[in-house]
């Protein structure tokens, strides 16, 4: 039960990177085209930022907490067989 949480967790947080990289690469670009003058998605990126992007970093933060919790508790108090 305890590696399916683990396993499932740590399945989440890596999609979760990959969503974050592909936020940043995205408002990285956007802001790089303001200010060249084109129009590559800055405002989209900044209506998502509240309701999508920010508890994507709220979900890794939380996740690698719980995950290095997790991890230190197991090794803290490894489990009888």
């Amino acid at each position: 039960m305890k590696e399916k949480l683990i396993n499932g967790l740590n399945l989440l947080l890596v999609a979760d990177v990959f969503f974050i990289l592909f936020a940043f690469f995205w408002f990285a670009i956007a802001v790089i085209g303001r200010s060249m003058n084109l129009n590559l998605g800055l405002d989209i990126w900044q209506q998502l930022w509240e309701p999508l992007f920010n508890p994507a970093l709220g979900l890794f933060m939380g996740g690698a907490l719980l995950s290095g919790i997790i991890s230190w508790i197991s090794k803290r108090f490894p489990a009888k067989e």
